[in-house]
């Protein structure tokens, strides 16, 4: 897969946009899938793998983790496009984690914290990205994911405690002038935006009160990463923190 200038784009910025990755019946497939995976293993899964705003409401249906658990989804970690889009850009082999589903139901006033997924995996090198496809039209209106540029160029920033479910920490001291200069990025069913784990990014609220913003994504990570145990660490001791102080 030729992505040169796509690769020049993610290295300075952080972030990409590649349009229509897959073809038409690839795309169809997958939506095919996870419509049958919602429909079928959903309603069988322990609360940390299916988050809901309202658990007594299936339509608030947000985020589904560890989707590898399905046969299907277990083989598309090996899919020969996302795995191609990762090793041009990361320039090593690469192994992908656990597929995810997000979505913003309409009317979420839920805005996500900016935040750096690296913080989260805590790898070095942080040789390590995330592939997010579009599901349907994703914009403004409902909810599309803001980065801002260069900034995977400056570490991991210190981060603190959300109230965001599925999001529980984002960077600490985040300025007005960071949220304003952040990119908004659109995109069409089939599109995908695949951004650097040490990159901030965030989502606005979705204002629509009828569309969805779903999305499928994949985080991949180079062979040379490995786990920073003492910053896992902290993490964990910190996610654990918070959850006590809500309980």
């Amino acid at each position: 897969m030729k992505l040169g200038r796509e690769k020049d784009d993610f290295q300075r910025d952080g972030f990409v946009v590649i349009r229509q990755l897959l073809p038409e019946s690839e795309f169809q497939l997958l939506a095919e899938n996870i419509e049958r995976y919602i429909r079928d293993v959903v309603p069988t899964l322990d609360a940390t793998d299916a988050f809901y705003q309202d658990r007594r409401q299936p339509e608030t249906l947000k985020q589904l983790q560890n989707m590898e658990q399905d046969e299907f989804f277990e083989s598309y970690r090996d899919h020969r496009k996302w795995i191609e889009v990762a090793e041009t850009l990361l320039e090593e082999p690469v192994i992908a984690l656990g597929p995810e589903w997000f979505n913003k139901p309409p009317g979420t006033d839920h805005p996500t914290p900016a935040h750096q997924d690296n913080y989260y995996f805590n790898l070095k090198p942080a040789n390590v990205l995330s592939i997010w496809m579009a599901m349907d039209r994703v914009d403004a209106d409902n909810g599309c994911l803001q980065y801002l540029p260069g900034s995977h160029h400056d570490g991991v920033r210190p981060h603190q405690a959300t109230q965001t479910l599925g999001f529980s920490q984002g960077v600490a001291g985040y300025t007005a002038e960071e949220s304003a200069r952040e990119t908004p990025v659109h995109l069409e069913p089939g599109d995908v935006v695949v951004h650097h784990g040490n990159t901030i990014h965030s989502a606005r609220s979705n204002t629509s009160a009828t569309r969805h913003r779903p999305a499928f994504a994949m985080v991949v990570k180079g062979v040379s990463c490995r786990r920073d145990e003492e910053g896992f660490a902290r993490y964990q001791a910190a996610a654990t923190a918070q959850r006590e102080a809500l309980t």
